[in-house]
Formats: C-alpha cells, sequence, structure tokens
C-alpha cells in the first residue's frame, strides 16, 4: 500500500537535529514535547529552496530572515525545552509570515508537506494533522506512548559518553522501541485515514539527506584585544571555511586540541580555511590579556585569537565548554560543531572535521539554487 511506504520511509526521518512546528500558531497540543520540531532547519536547506522552486530574489530575501532570527535560534539549543520551545515557536512564526507575504499558496503547501515529512511518524500527534485524517484520540495516545518511549531510549542514549559500555544495550532498547513506533503507525490508521494522510502528504521527501539545516553562525562581538590579525568579522570571511573554536589557556583539555588547531592552521590556510580561536576565561588569570597573548605565543598559536573577556563571544554562540569547535561553510553557515578533545578516548573527529572541510571547500561559493527559478 502506498501510505505504508510513506510511513514506514518517514519514520527514519526523526533524526534531523535541532528543534520546527506548523502554520502560524501550530496547533501541536497535548504531545507537543514529542512532536520534533524541524521547519527552521529545513528552511535553511538549499535543496527545499529549489524543492519549492524559490528564486534567487526570494532566497536573497529569506537569508536576510534569517541572518536577524538565526542568532536567537541557535542560542536557545542550550536553553531549558520549555523556554527553547516558545522561542522556536516564535521564530517558525516569522518564517510561515515571511512565506505568506512572499511565496504562492503552492509554495507554502509544500512547504507544509516538507515539514509533515520531518517529523516522521509524530506528525500523527499533532492536533491539526489528527483533527484531518479523524484520527481518535485513544489511537493517539496509544501512538504517542510508543514515541515516548523510543524518547526515553533516546535520552539513555544521550546521557552517555564516547566508550560507555552500557552504549550496546541502550543502542539495542532504541532499536526495539523504534521499531515499536514504526508498526503503530498502520497498527492505529484505518485504510481510509492512510489514504487520506497520503493525499495530504505529497509527493515522499527524505529530510534526513539536507546538508545545511543549521543557523548562519553569530557574528563576531566586538572586542578590544585580538591576537595575530586585525579584529575580524564573520561576514567578511565569506568565501572561506571559518574553524572557530573556544578554549581558556589553562584548559588541560583544550591543550589536548593545540597540536590540532595548529596542524589546521598550517596546512588548511593555503585552501582557503581561516581558524578562529576565541579565548574565553575561566580562571581569573585567563582574564589577563598580556596572559592570554604570553600562552598563545609559549603554544605557538598563530591564527587570530579573540580575547573574550567579558563572555560576550561565548554567550553569542551558546557556548557551555571548553574546548568547543564550530565548522562553518563558505557562505557563513554553521555545518558541525563538536565539544571536548577531538581525540578523546580514541575519537577521530579531527578526521571527520577535515573530511567535512574538503567537501565544503568544494561546493560551490554560490548557494545551490542559484539556478533555481520559480518554476512550480
Amino acid at each position: 500500500m502506498k501510505l505504508q511506504c510513506v510511513l514506514f520511509g518517514t519514520l527514519v526521518l526523526l533524526a534531523v537535529p535541532l528543534v520546527a512546528a506548523a502554520r502560524a500558531p501550530a496547533e501541536l497540543g497535548q504531545y507537543e514535547s514529542l512532536i520534533p520540531r524541524h521547519l527552521l532547519s529545513i528552511v535553511h536547506a538549499p535543496e527545499v529552496h529549489q524543492e519549492l522552486g524559490l528564486s534567487d530574489v526570494q532566497v536573497t530575501d529569506l537569508e536576510k530572515l534569517f541572518s536577524e532570527i538565526d542568532s536567537r535560534w541557535f542560542a536557545a539549543r542550550i536553553l531549558p525545552w520549555q523556554q527553547q520551545s516558545a522561542i522556536v515557536a516564535e521564530l517558525e512564526g516569522r518564517i510561515w509570515d515571511w512565506f505568506s507575504t512572499n511565496t504562492r499558496p503552492d509554495q507554502q503547501e509544500r512547504l507544509q508537506q516538507l515539514e509533515y515529512y520531518s517529523q516522521a511518524g509524530r506528525m500523527l500527534l499533532r492536533v491539526d494533522l489528527a483533527k484531518q485524517i479523524g484520527l481518535q484520540p485513544a489511537e493517539q495516545e496509544s501512538l504517542a506512548k510508543l514515541a515516548s518511549d523510543v524518547q526515553v531510549a533516546e535520552q539513555k542514549l544521550q546521557n552517555t559518553q564516547y566508550g560507555d559500555p552500557e552504549i550496546p544495550a541502550y543502542q539495542s532498547e532504541l532499536l526495539k522501541a523504534t521499531e515499536a513506533e514504526r508498526e503503530g503507525l498502520t497498527k492505529y490508521l484505518t485504510p481510509s485515514q492512510q489514504e487520506q494522510l497520503s493525499e495530504i502528504l505529497g509527493d515522499a521527501f527524505d529530510t534526513t539527506k539536507l546538508k545545511r539545516i543549521y543557523p548562519m553562525a553569530p557574528e563576531f562581538v566586538d572586542v578590544k584585544h585580538w591576537l595575530n590579525s586585525e579584529p575580524l568579522k564573520m561576514a567578511e570571511l565569506r568565501g572561506k571555511v571559518v574553524l572557530v573554536h573556544f578554549y581558556a589557556f589553562q584548559c588541560h583539555n583544550c591543550h589536548a586540541n593545540f597540536d590540532i588547531y595548529r596542524r589546521w592552521h598550517k596546512d588548511l590556510a593555503d585552501k582557503g580555511v581561516v581558524v578562529v580561536g576565541i579565548q574565553t576565561p575561566e580562571t581569573s588569570s585567563e582574564r589577563d590579556p598580556l596572559a592570554v597573548r604570553s600562552a598563545a605565543q609559549d603554544q605557538e598559536l598563530e591564527f587570530p585569537i579573540l580575547i573574550d573577556l567579558e563572555s560576550k563571544n561565548w554567550k553569542a554562540w551558546g557556548n557551555t565548554m571548553w574546548p568547543t569547535v564550530y565548522v562553518v561553510d563558505k557562505n557563513g553557515y554553521i555545518r558541525h560543531w563538536w565539544q571536548g578533545e577531538l581525540n578523546w578516548k580514541g575519537a577521530t573527529s579531527d578526521k571527520v572535521i577535515e573530511d567535512l572541510v574538503d567537501n565544503l571547500l568544494v561546493e560551490g561559493e554560490q548557494r545551490a539554487t542559484s539556478n533555481i527559478t520559480s518554476s512550480k
């Protein structure tokens, strides 16, 4: 049956990182905490711009909106769920307002369909969609219980650290819970409801393959002291891949990454990669610009370093720990980040980042939608 294929394929889409909803205001109802919120993520993807048939002019205007809302979106990721959800809902409303003003009804309808796909089977927990297909409260409650079991299993896995011996058991638990949720998708929908849902969803679209799903990188906050460079602006680094790392010079875990940062600066600069260190103090000594300079010289850190004495850049990026590395593409979008030592307990996150950088360097400097016209 067509819908079974759609539902089974759609459940996998639960893995899209970061948190979105429906037309303003979204009716998520009592199961809001179980419903993935991916609207902000998917509208950042060039593949979605192409699917919607957005013109270059539309994309440029949409990116102006991103420049206004992305810093709040990114910083919200570290907030408690209720605060984060409120901010995301507000920003989603601004996205829908923009689409209502600047796009055709068919483009808006398709965006709604793509959001449904990004939410996978959890879309059935939405009040608005449940009403459309006549899903009864009892069936929705059963689906919510299965979704909750998956969420609990995911949380157990997320609470582990690299190398934790419990990881295989938690992975098995998550696999079983996910399979049970998948089976529930067809168990609790009648054939008629399945057909209705198939019509609502439209052509299948795999949001797990989207590559650019994070915000524009925050602009560097002005500070008094920079090392090894004149003050830089993220906007001025467009056309280059930027590796931003937060550190504190007395942080042992940060020292474990210094060799890698030096290698990146030496080997990648000629390829169009800029390494930028942000020294945010943790101790009183780290609040002394001269001490920061001396430590950088001792460690032979020759890349640009922003001395973030008042932690303003730390706050702007919503950073939470030393060290953290962010990968920013040539168009200024965050594409990946890693917290902690890059080689912690055998991890090879430096290689992961280097492989990503290689891919970003060969991406066209123009957005993937450069040849797209409004054809839909």
